[in-house]
């Protein structure tokens, strides 16, 4: 098989992103999210917030992180963040992204992969600021959104602020303007 026939057959398989829906809903819409809409979201907060950044980024790798860092979502399914940051969840995504980018030619599977992990293990400025941005959309759904995922899954002000405090390893500006409107969530009883 041709290597831009792999190419063309693993591009066709992530379609399969848009059918895994996620937990929050889209301001303003009554339908959930799904995770190739959030990825797509996720790559341009990055790219408008760049300038944030504690430290100095690579924007290209931190998009090629952001693109791909659900993609084991395909098999493993969507899990509310509150609940899922385990190592059994985590080896289940990892498992479903090495299936996905195993055809594809050269070592373009092997830079994937390092990339999720570079992403999961949040070591380095690109995966700090990364995983920030992914946790930006989330947050300003149910800050305008009426608080509807932290209602339905009951999840409290400690873990909404505990696990987002990640934010400000990747952008102390930005974790201290969402910390306000976090804030201002709770004043308004919509985070409890």
């Amino acid at each position: 098989m041709k290597d831009i026939e792999k190419a063309l057959r693993f591009i066709v398989e992530i379609e399969k992103l848009k059918n895994v829906q996620r937990k929050t809903k889209p301001v303003g819409l009554k339908r959930f999210e799904n995770s190739a809409e959030h990825s797509w979201h996720a790559c341009l907060c990055a790219l408008i917030l760049k300038d944030y950044s504690n430290d100095p980024i690579n924007i290209d790798r931190v998009i090629k992180m952001l693109l791909i860092h659900d993609l084991g979502e395909i098999d493993a399914g969507d899990t509310i963040i509150y609940s899922s940051e385990t190592n059994a969840a985590k080896a289940k995504e990892k498992e479903g992204l090495q299936r996905l980018v195993s055809p594809l030619p050269g070592d373009m599977n092997k830079e994937l992969v390092s990339l999720w992990e570079e992403f999961e293990s949040g070591e380095t400025a690109d995966a700090r600021f990364a995983k920030a941005i992914d946790r930006i959309p989330p947050l300003l759904h149910n800050i305008y959104g009426g608080g509807h995922s932290w209602k339905q899954y009951g999840i409290t002000k400690e873990q909404v602020f505990s696990l987002n405090a990640r934010i400000g390893k990747g952008s102390e500006e930005l974790w201290s303007e969402i910390r306000s409107k976090l804030e201002g969530a709770v004043k308004d009883g919509i985070l409890k």
